[in-house]
């Protein structure tokens, strides 16, 4: 008879236990890729009263236990909002942890599924925590790589867990690397065509994100997210209280130098985001607190951050097919160098969108790690 069992888990004292899984799952001679999340900020994620997700979702969390001791964890997702803008039945799975034993995630997994199915969904897709609006996909590709910042990170035997419970590709995204060495430029085609867009859309403004007037740059950037992502794969539109729940944590890490915004005729048009790799940072506070000596640790470490990751870039649709994409790219790369960041990602990024696929191809930065979105009919 297998000492396998699954529990239920609610309330702070019920989340609390929850993240804590992953500090018993991972450890760093086994796993020295790994970055420590902080705890606060995956408590955010699933905190039922203060995260507005939730006034359009419902999550169920489950711990494994082994012994009595905790060996895996797994979450089960209503996400009503994804389900009524696109008029189907699909249920999702998250947050998902599991040492390297196919019976403990074949008991989540159908642990989730079934509570998938009781609330008369049809299929079942993850990993979400908890959305596409949020940190999503199981890494498939780039193990060995630093984890940049509100990018999932998992051992490569998650994969086969997936696999053999019946689990099957919906879709991947990618990420690309540009990194800047002493002498090295962008290609001269690349040059040579910037300039020429450049030239014939002098239209286009780029300037910084003004962190004095946040409020109305997040309106602006909130209109410009959700036409930009409309017909995105897998997209659901974020309600401005959401959006704004989520900008408030971005002021407090990003650089407002690589946050910034395209205007032409003087209205914005598009918007990137790249962030600073606080992950670097992260690692060393291996508890996941910033209280009692983790805040000095980040405090003194922001400054020697040397790598971003851009985590956002969109354009309305009727802005699109003047060259705004590469313009963005180059862009990027030039405030990179001003500023002194020698290296940047680019993720994720839907593997088959062509628009955002090529800048980067064009570039010559190679793609360097893969997450993967699995469905199951239920």
């Amino acid at each position: 008879m297998s000492n396998i069992t699954i529990r239920e888990v609610s309330g702070k004292k019920g989340r609390d236990q929850f993240i804590d899984v992953m500090w018993k799952i991972y450890n760093h001679q086994e796993h020295p890729q790994w970055v420590p999340p902080l705890r606060m900020s995956v408590y955010e994620l699933i905190d039922t009263e203060k995260n507005p997700f939730y006034k359009r979702a419902t999550i169920q969390l489950y711990i494994a236990e082994k012994d009595g001791k905790p060996v895996g964890r797994i979450a089960a997702i209503e996400n009503r909002a994804h389900n009524e803008f696109y008029n189907d039945k699909t249920g999702f799975f998250g947050f998902f942890e599991c040492i390297d034993n196919q019976e403990v995630a074949t008991l989540l997994f159908q642990t989730a599924e079934k509570w998938v199915k009781d609330r008369g969904l049809a299929s079942m897709m993850g990993p979400m925590n908890p959305s596409t609006n949020h940190e999503c996909g199981l890494l498939i590709r780039g193990q060995s790589q630093h984890p940049t910042i509100q990018t999932t990170w998992n051992p490569k035997y998650y994969e086969a867990l997936h696999d053999a419970y019946g689990l099957t590709k919906a879709k991947d995204l990618v990420a690309y690397i540009v990194v800047r060495e002493k002498g090295v430029d962008l290609p001269e085609k690349v040059k040579k065509y910037v300039q020429k867009l450049r030239g014939e859309n002098s239209r286009i403004k780029f300037r910084d994100l003004n962190v004095k007037n946040f409020a109305g740059e997040i309106e602006a950037c909130f209109d410009i997210y959700n036409a930009a992502w409309e017909k995105n794969w897998g997209f659901f539109p974020m309600t401005k209280e959401e959006f704004v729940f989520a900008a408030k944590d971005m002021k407090m890490i990003m650089d407002p130098r690589m946050a910034f915004i395209a205007e032409i005729d003087g209205k914005p048009a598009g918007f990137m985001l790249a962030v600073p790799d606080y992950n670097y940072i992260f690692k060393h506070i291996k508890n996941g607190r910033l209280f009692p000596t983790g805040i000095f640790k980040l405090l003194f470490g922001k400054k020697l951050l040397k790598s971003v990751r851009i985590i956002t870039l969109g354009v309305k649709p009727e802005y699109r097919g003047s060259g705004i994409f590469a313009l963005f790219t180059y862009e990027a790369f030039e405030r990179a160098q001003k500023f002194g960041y020698v290296a940047g990602e680019a993720s994720w990024i839907l593997e088959d969108n062509v628009a955002m696929n090529k800048p980067w191809q064009d570039l010559g930065a190679p793609l360097y790690r893969r997450w993967r979105i699995y469905e199951k009919q239920v």
